[in-house]
């Protein structure tokens, strides 16, 4: 994208790479010039914690505020009842009200880590406040009219669904007019003219758009974020062992430091300028690094990305745990968590089939011969039978596997 923008915020967006797409560049960066500007992004309450998946858009709210605007946190207290069809397979779970509030709840505690609310600097609303008493006949009369079903289901991430032949309910289409709604009110309510997102928003996002110009004559915008892999393709946020929360009571900060620790080399320098506020030529420098020097800028990451969602003392403890752990006795690699389920240990697991399932051997043969040339530690204790046995009271609250000096793994109960 050639364009250079005016406002610190577009210059923040498109320099640390977070933008994808922009329904108007130029207006934008022009009605953020004249500024402050409110903008939104909604979030449904599917599950008690937020994960890494989300941390992209948590950290252009947290740039929008630092540039002198106004954010708000939609919590999806309203649309989670009705679940967003974009780019899934199938029909989400229905959740109870009571559920909602709950994860509503789980997912409130992170925000307040990345955005200051006091003084309504930040606002954090729900859509229930207006979703949930609606009229049906006078919605369908005053905004249904508004949709074209032609048009909605041109939208790639409905068009997706239909061409795969896989089934799309009502309830389900409905969500897309829902999610419009929500831009007429915020506008309405609180001047609100942008809506930002992931890149697989961009039709709800532009539904809302067209409703509020239609409907009040509004000039409001739409910018999204692109959607993040991993270099090696794998979906930004996943881990062996599942998604990687948010809330510190679902995932440990150590365990939360230790995914960014694990960054693929590649991965280092981008992660950088998404993810932590460090100067961008810092990032690209850090980026650039190569050998043992890159685990130094993954500790930078890891450090940075713990101490604004946790806290410095915990990004503090994460790293000393880490040192002490896997630097004790000489281990000097690269580190891991790998989760082994409670189900596993209660079969019964040998710590050749250990090396296994945590990755430091590809075969039960090659574990054997690892631990025949005496190189496998437990806890830093040689063990040389490979019919020794793995339980749940000797992982403990972590245990450390190491063959060699450059295989370790910090094996838990998950």
């Amino acid at each position: 994208m050639t364009y250079h923008a005016k406002s610190e915020f577009l210059h923040v967006m498109m320099e640390r790479g977070y933008l994808a797409d922009c329904t108007d560049l130029q207006s934008l960066d022009d009605a953020l010039i004249e500024g402050p500007v409110t903008a939104y992004i909604g979030y449904d309450a599917t599950a008690a914690s937020l994960h890494v998946g989300h941390l992209l858009n948590i950290m252009m709210l947290r740039w929008f505020q630092k540039t002198g605007n106004r954010p708000i946190t939609l919590m999806g207290g309203g649309t989670t009842k009705v679940g967003d069809p974009s780019f899934r397979s199938e029909e989400r779970p229905l959740l109870t009200p009571e559920a909602i509030q709950s994860n509503i709840d789980g997912m409130q505690q992170v925000f307040a880590r990345y955005l200051d609310y006091s003084e309504g600097k930040a606002k954090m609303l729900n859509n229930a406040e207006w979703l949930d008493n609606l009229n049906y006949l006078e919605f369908l009369r005053d905004i249904g009219r508004h949709f074209s079903v032609n048009r909605m289901l041109s939208f790639e991430s409905v068009k997706s669904r239909l061409d795969r032949e896989q089934s799309l309910s009502f309830l389900e289409f409905n969500y897309m007019i829902l999610q419009a709604y929500d831009f007429l009110e915020l506008y309405r309510r609180y001047d609100c003219r942008l809506q930002m997102g992931g890149s697989d928003q961009w039709g709800n996002i532009i539904n809302g758009i067209d409703l509020t110009r239609r409907v009040l004559d509004g000039e409001i915008f739409g910018l999204t974020s692109p959607l993040l892999t991993t270099s090696d393709g794998r979906k930004m946020g996943k881990s062996a062992g599942g998604a990687v929360w948010l809330n510190g009571a679902m995932l440990s900060p150590y365990e939360f430091w230790q995914f960014w620790r694990n960054t693929t080399d590649a991965d280092v320098g981008r992660f950088l300028k998404l993810y932590t506020e460090l100067p961008v030529e810092e990032c690209d420098r850090l980026g650039a690094l190569s050998g043992s020097e890159i685990n130094a800028a993954k500790i930078i990451l890891a450090n940075e990305v713990t101490t604004l969602l946790h806290g410095a003392e915990a990004a503090a403890s994460a790293e000393a745990t880490a040192r002490e752990v896997f630097e004790q006795g000489g281990a000097g690699g690269d580190l891991e968590v790998a989760t082994i389920s409670a189900d596993v240990l209660g079969a019964g697991l040998s710590v050749v089939q250990l090396l296994v399932q945590t990755g430091i051997a590809p075969s039960g043969k090659e574990a054997k011969r690892l631990i025949a040339e005496g190189g496998l530690k437990l806890n830093n204790e040689s063990v040389s039978d490979p019919q020794f046995a793995i339980d749940t009271a000797l992982i403990g609250n972590g245990l450390k596997v190491s063959v060699g000096k450059k295989k370790h793994r910090m094996v838990q109960v998950g």
